[in-house]
């Protein structure tokens, strides 16, 4: 599988590949082909998006310029 990093319109970042994820003390979380990272910054479980986007109304579809 090809590493890709996809914008969700008002969303997270959709990780998939042979991806580390790893914290700023050079721990690595539990890897995953798939994982979903917050941009609203609202999540209880960070990085990790846990859906509160959508309460909190958070609004972000950037597109990629030419």
């Amino acid at each position: 599988m090809a590493n890709q990093i996809k914008i969700l319109d008002n969303g997270p970042l959709v990780v998939t590949g042979d991806i580390h994820l790893i914290d700023s003390g050079g721990n690595e979380y539990t890897k995953k082909e798939k994982i979903f990272l917050c941009r609203c910054g609202q999540s209880s479980n960070k990085p990790f998006c846990d859906g509160t986007h959508k309460k909190v109304g958070f609004e972000s579809n950037p597109r990629a310029s030419d």
